[in-house]
Parts: C-alpha cells; structure tokens; sequence
C-alpha cells in the first residue's frame, strides 16, 4: 500500500486528494446499510487514518447526520493534513444541518476522554482533548462509530492512549448497540498476519481503501473484521506480483452479467434440472427450484421421488415443472443445461446418485446429500464427465477432506489441488476455489443466514448462473455474493433482523442485489 500510493503521489497525485476520494467512500459505505440519517461518532487518532475518519463525518454530516468527534490524542500531536480535516468538520456551513453552535458552545464542548465513556471505570492519567460536533439525545437511529484511530503502519500491541479508545469503541457497541465501521483496519489488528490485540476493535465493517489486506481474511480475524467493504482508488495501481487470493465485488463482477438482448428467449438462459428433496425434505427441493428461477434460469425441472411428487407438485411455484421418476438412472437421459443436485435427497438412493455425478456431461452443483454421498467415494469426482461446483459447509467438508487442521483457504486449496472441481466452501467468509485460479472470498452476508435452507438457494441460484454461461468458479462467486447481498438488504433496508431472516427472505431480494451488480 505505501509503494502504491508512494508511485501515486509521484505522478503528482495529492495526498489530501486521495483522503477525500477515500472519507467519501467510507461515508457511502455507511449510507449503503444506514439510509436514514443517525448519530455518527468518529473515534480518531492523530494521522492520515484519522483523517479519512474526519471526512467521513463531514461527508454524512452533509446528508443529514449528526456527529461527535472524540480525539485520542491532544492537538500538538496531529498531523498536519488531520488537524486541517477536522478543522473542515468543526467549519461546517450553518446552513447543512439547522444553525451551527456559537463558539463558545464549542469551547464548552472541550472536556477529557472519560466524560464521554462514564462506563469505564479506569481512570487515566493521560488527559485526552474531545470535541463533540453535536450535543445529541437518544434518538430512535442508528449509532454508527468510526473507528479511525491507527492505519495499516500500526501492529499490536497497542498503547495508551490507543487502547483506552478501542476499549470504549468496543463498550458502545456493546451497551448501546452501535454499529462499527473500521476506516480501512480494526485498530488492534495486523493487517498482514491477522493477528490481533485484545482489546483490538471489534468492527461490523471493515471498510478498508484501496486494496484488501491479507490479514482481513485471516480466519482469525473474522469477528474482528466483519463485513468488508473496498473503497477503490483509481490512482493506486495494483502490485505488479500477481496476487494469490482476491475478494468478490461487483468491480470484479463486470462483464459477467450483461444486460439481454431485447429478443432474447427462455432457452437461451438454461434449463435447470433439480434433483432434491424426500420424505421429511420436501422444503430442499422447493428452495432450490425457487433459487433457480431469482436467479434468471430459463426453465426449472425438479425431479423428485414418486413418493413425495404429489405434495412437491402442490407446493412448487407455478413456474416449476415437476416430475416424478422411480430412479435417478433415468435422468442420465434427460435434456438439462445444468444439474442441482443433493438438497434434502437423503442417502437411500447413494448407488444411482454417484453414477448421476459420475456419467452426466452437463455441469453439475452438488450440495448436501449429494456431497454426502460422494464423500463415501470421493474417487468418483476423478472420473465426472462434466463440470463439478461442490456447496459443501463445514461439516460436510469434513466429510469430503478429512485433512489435517489448516487455514479453511490452505484446505480448499488442497482439495482442489487433488480433485478438478470447483469448490464454494460455505462460512462467514465464503471461500470458492478452482486449481489454476485466485482463491476467493466472499465479502457479503450477515450471521442471520446461519439457519436451514440458505444453502439450497445458494445452490439454485448458482445453478441458473451456469445455465446463463458463466463457469463454475464465476457462478460461485456471484452466487455467493448475490444471497449474502439479498440477506444484507433484507435486514438492513427491509424489515428483517439477524434473528427473524428466513431464506425465503434472500429469495425476495435477489432481485436488488442482482440490480445492485
């Protein structure tokens, strides 16, 4: 980062410049989850990462937030270009948000970093100046905090006067229920090993600038980071050493979703053949068919046992078709672009599943029991015939790849290295992998989904991609992206919480995230 924005500055690039573009891209992180204005508290050091903070602030402060500053460090220890944003904040047009305080209201509003965390019970020695923007009651709106106290040049352990600020960042968010934005780093953690301090912060989003850093997707990292969100900088320009592992955003999404063409017809976005569900799994196959049609497939074919036709057949959307068959052998006839199968399929049938996975030549999304079943023959997918993408979640991946304990990017790594598939191994950062391509996370998504049923959408919905062209490690990708998206708006700009979401909540909102791409 510092050779990238070193050659930057180099071309005549100004670094306040680069602060802007990157403040402003904080404060649209905030609006994208936070559309209605709240309270906005900048937590900020002394340097350029508190700078990006400050702007920020101002940024939201023009769209109708309310802020506080709360500053680590006193004045004589900022940096020049921080001292000049938050001198910009302070110097707010009257006319943005109602009348600006008097002067003197400013000066009053000077005090030490305890009166403003009367929680915490250990008293300083240091005193730290605060300046609060807005004297603000509890109002019905979001807390946001902005945790911009250290950049990417800091390692733990952290000192005072720093910790005592991660320490209060980390005490609103859990007594008062504020929602954390990390300005490119939680402060407290190695951005380059994911090792981290502890009392590091504890963020919601890690909006980070420029690039991702290796360290954010660190496994230990994860309740730390959170959600990531990129702030791209056009004048960074990338590493000239090739990376080994990417994120999944819509800029690199471009290209992979075009929009159709005005005489496009059904057959041309792929027919979809579901093979799920059983006795006391009859939802499997109904999400997974539904999951298929949000996602643009042309035509959707579930086949599912005799046994359950009847009750599937009442239940299915009527854009569904579907057909009974008294074996699974049957289908190896079948005109199908792609195949999803596993969802609630039970293992009674494992013989005439593995021989599906083994002969079909159309490319293949097998998930749960079909990985089930697989995992007690794992030589099959040596010998497939077509395109393999494997949904597996933790457990299930035990199952497929009993490997000794490594980093869950090392194991997909490893099992793509032994089996030419492709993997999306499920988790609160989705990793997809494919031998010969950049191991990649996913950056969407919300603890909410930790509940039945997400993964058949997924598996739907990663089928329709295949079925409109894209290869199985570009339909990992988006898929994954687009459900944990769906789940963000659900939650977010919809009326659902982390407790209530059910998938077929993702399912109506699939729609807005495909619109967000």
């Amino acid at each position: 980062m510092r050779a990238a924005e070193e050659a930057a500055f180099a071309t005549g690039v100004q670094v306040e410049a680069l602060m802007n573009k990157a403040g402003a891209g904080v404060a649209q992180a905030v609006t994208k989850f936070f559309q209605k204005p709240g309270r906005c508290i900048v937590f900020a050091g002394k340097g350029h990462n508190a700078g990006d903070a400050l702007f920020a602030a101002q940024c939201l402060e023009q769209r109708g937030w309310k802020t506080e500053v709360r500053l680590a460090f006193k004045e004589a220890d900022f940096s020049n270009l921080m001292r000049k944003k938050l001198g910009d904040l302070l110097r707010r047009p009257p006319d943005v948000l109602g009348a600006a305080p008097s002067e003197a209201a400013n000066a009053d509003l000077v005090g030490t970093f305890g009166q403003f965390a009367p929680d915490l019970t250990e008293q300083r020695t240091t005193t730290q100046n605060t300046i609060a923007r807005e004297a603000c009651s509890s109002i019905a709106a979001p807390l946001v905090i902005l945790d911009g106290l250290l950049g990417i040049g800091a390692r733990p352990p952290l000192r005072e006067p720093i910790r005592a600020a991660c320490r209060a960042i980390n005490q609103l968010r859990t007594t008062k229920g504020g929602y954390v934005f990390a300005v490119d780093l939680p402060t407290g953690l190695d951005t380059d090993s994911g090792k981290k301090d502890r009392d590091c912060v504890v963020a919601d989003f890690t909006v980070t600038i420029g690039y991702a850093k290796p360290g954010l997707v660190a496994d230990g990292a994860l309740n730390y980071v959170g959600r990531i969100e990129v702030v791209p900088l056009e004048e960074l320009r990338p590493p000239q050493t090739k990376p080994k592992e990417i994120i999944a955003s819509p800029v690199a999404f471009r290209g992979l979703l075009p929009r159709r063409n005005y005489n496009s017809y059904k057959n041309q976005f792929g027919r979809i053949g579901v093979v799920a569900g059983s006795k006391g799994f009859v939802g499997a196959a109904l999400m997974a068919s539904q999951g298929a049609l949000r996602a643009g497939a042309g035509l959707v074919e579930v086949f599912v046992p005799e046994e359950i036709y009847e009750i599937v057949a009442g239940a299915a959307f009527m854009e569904v078709m579907v057909k009974p068959v008294a074996s699974y052998r049957h289908l190896l006839k079948e005109k199908v672009d792609v195949w999803a199968v596993g969802p609630g399929l039970g293992k009674s049938r494992a013989v005439e599943i593995l021989e599906l996975v083994e002969k079909v030549k159309q490319p293949m999304v097998l998930d749960a029991d079909g990985l089930n079943i697989v995992s007690e023959k794992t030589s099959v997918l040596r010998r497939c015939k077509g395109k393999r993408l494997l949904t597996p979640h933790p457990g299930e991946m035990k199952r497929l790849f009993r490997d000794e304990q490594q980093s869950r990017g090392k194991t997909a790594t490893k099992f793509c290295d032994r089996f030419p598939v492709t993997l999306l191994l499920k988790g609160s950062r989705t990793i997809i992998a494919e031998r010969g391509r950049l191991l990649s996370y996913n950056t969407t998504g919300s603890p909410g989904m930790a509940t039945g049923g997400m993964g058949d959408v997924l598996t739907g919905v990663c089928a329709a991609l295949l079925g409109q062209g894209l290869s199985p490690y570009d339909a990992a990708r988006v898929g994954a992206w687009l459900c944990g998206r769906a789940a963000e708006i659900a939650i977010f700009n919809g009326n659902q919480s982390e407790q209530s979401l059910l998938p077929r909540d993702v399912l109506d909102h699939l729609g807005d995230a495909f619109k967000e791409l």
